[in-house]
């Protein structure tokens, strides 16, 4: 397996570091992962980016796993962005937008992990594919990181919204 990146290809990983990157600072800086600040807003933009510019890349010849991850990615975007406006989700808006977008970056990572793992270190890549060991020993351990996030931003959310003794109205992008 080449190890080697095409110039897109330097510029998807860029841009999809980046956008980890913004969801970090977006869950350290305001406990959540939302189209309401700065942070979220970067990381929405950078991952649609990201997804837009991984629809090319096909060292396969043909899409793969992470093509589909990409469009199901650029659906859950506009459907947590727009949670609010749906009212289907009813007093649970801002726990469905939290989850779906914490979901974006869980997905995200799971192309990140494999190709990171299948092609570093260049002359000795640390798993041989998607199904090796190590690959799937992170992917649990995104799993959990997932769960745990999820569960920091909901605690998070109840307090501002005990604090303030009224619902948290995260600003959208619509």
């Amino acid at each position: 397996m080449p190890n080697h990146l095409s110039i897109l290809g330097i510029i998807h990983t860029a841009i999809s570091v980046l956008a980890i990157i913004a969801a970090i600072v977006a869950l350290i800086r305001w406990g959540k992962l939302s189209p309401g600040n700065k942070s979220g807003r970067l990381y929405i933009i950078l991952t649609i980016i990201t997804c837009i510019t991984g629809f090319p890349i096909m060292k396969t010849g043909h899409p793969t796993a992470g093509h589909a991850l990409g469009v199901i990615i650029l659906v859950l975007i506009p459907l947590a962005i727009y949670a609010r406006q749906l009212r289907i989700f009813g007093k649970a808006v801002d726990s469905v937008q939290i989850a779906l977008l914490s979901l974006t970056l869980l997905l995200s990572m799971i192309p990140a992990t494999v190709e990171t793992l299948t092609r570093l270190p260049i002359k000795q890549p640390l798993a041989n594919g998607p199904d090796a060991s190590l690959v799937k020993m992170w992917l649990a351990i995104w799993f959990g990181l997932y769960i745990i996030g999820v569960i920091y931003q909901l605690v998070q959310l109840k307090k501002r919204k005990t604090s303030s003794g009224m619902p948290d109205n995260t600003v959208n992008l619509g």
